[in-house]
């Protein structure tokens, strides 16, 4: 079975019938997970899936419909990489134009840890701060129909790095974001050097520098299944410790069923970073004024490339990016390559693809802090002698 997605990939199929009403439909419902950054386990327990026809619906209103796992089931979203399948159950559900959809955690309590993470290299569980909006269930907002004899497949990508925010007392706050994404498997394919897996290799498929899907390679093989992607063209990022970055710019997707290849197995056929220094660049992201809700959010970014590649111009993608802690503080680090980053155009799909360093680029980044609801701010920093330091204040 192809492998889809890594490092925080899971898959909850819930289908969901119903005889009443205007006729009985299906909808199938699943959870998938871009990877944590900096975990080993990232542990969640789920009690319950919640769907309503009402967007304004409250927690004790009558319509719901709920699949609800008895006893609640405590699940590793680690192990659940490059496309493993976790049914959850299934209920029945009417025919009708539904608004709501909600996802309901356990609390922790006590002694016991509903959801937890692990930090890499280490064993122990640390418990994750849960909003009570876990308890209700984490609204999502989407629309979709379930006609009559028909099925519906929504999948929900719970994005691990960004939900988990390290606060400035040490611990850890589960600030969920999470997003629906098509159901139908296509997307890029391809394979990193098995030399590279020991150094956190990330790969994510980008537009105009935003990340839209990410992965990381399956720990024996070193594959990657950039999963589920709207088709377009997308610059494929490859990021690891220690190692100098690659980019291989516009990679088409040419529709909701294909999939392109960007590298096969073995020596030679596959993508390999070089070794790189690194140097830090940090500071705080600070709300202004603070909110209990939002996150502030710090990316890396660099312009992939001194000069445009006819046809195709140079990428400005992002490399790395980590939220700030959600405290006062808003403190942030990241450790960033000084080396050359490589460059490679898909072009016409021929295999191996030719990278190119850019080295007129190296160690030269746009840091740029971000929050829902407040103006982007940005600042160049130059790495190439020493670290950095940029503090952000973020308005409305």
């Amino acid at each position: 079975m192809r492998m889809i997605k890594a490092l925080l990939a899971i898959l909850f199929s819930i289908a969901l019938t119903s005889c009443g009403g205007g006729g009985s439909g299906t909808l199938g419902v699943s959870l998938t997970d871009a990877p944590a950054c900096g975990f080993d386990a990232v542990n969640v327990t789920v009690v319950k899936v919640r769907v309503h026809q009402s967007s304004s619906a409250s927690d004790n209103d009558a319509g719901w419909a709920d699949i609800t796992l008895n006893p609640a089931r405590k699940i590793n979203l680690l192990s659940l990489t490059n496309g493993a399948l976790e049914a959850l159950g299934e209920t029945p559900l009417a025919a009708g134009h539904y608004t709501q959809l909600r996802l309901v955690l356990d609390p922790n309590t006590g002694s016991s840890l509903a959801n937890s993470v692990v930090l890499s290299g280490t064993t122990a569980e640390i418990a994750l701060v849960t909003p009570s909006a876990v308890q209700s269930g984490i609204k999502l907002v989407n629309e979709f129909d379930v006609a009559s004899g028909q099925r519906v497949d929504l999948v929900l990508d719970f994005d691990a790095c960004k939900s988990i925010v390290k606060r400035g007392n040490g611990t850890y706050a589960l600030k969920p974001v999470v997003k629906v994404i098509p159901f139908v498997l296509n997307g890029i394919d391809g394979f990193v050097d098995t030399a590279l897996l020991s150094s956190s290799v990330m790969v994510t498929a980008q537009q105009n520098g935003a990340i839209v899907q990410s992965t990381a390679p399956n720990a024996t093989t070193g594959e990657f299944f950039l999963a589920r992607l709207a088709p377009g063209n997308y610059d494929v990022v490859l990021t690891a410790n220690g190692h100098a970055t690659a980019v291989i710019a516009t990679v088409p997707v040419v529709t909701t069923t294909s999939t392109t290849v960007v590298s096969t197995s073995g020596s030679g056929n596959w993508i390999t970073l070089p070794v790189s220094e690194t140097r830090s660049i940090s500071g705080s992201a600070i709300l202004n004024p603070a909110s209990s809700t939002e996150v502030a959010y710090v990316a890396a970014k660099q312009n992939i490339g001194s000069a445009p590649i006819p046809p195709n111009p140079s990428p400005i993608v992002t490399v790395k990016f980590v939220a700030a802690d959600d405290t006062a503080s808003g403190a942030y680090t990241l450790t960033l390559p000084i080396g050359a980053p490589l460059l490679g155009q898909y072009g016409t799909g021929t295999l191996p693809i030719a990278f190119v360093e850019q080295t007129a680029v190296a160690s030269k980044y746009t840091v740029e802090a971000s929050a829902t609801g407040y103006q982007t701010q940005s600042a160049s920093k130059d790495i190439s002698t020493g670290g950095a330091t940029q503090d952000f204040t973020l308005v409305p």
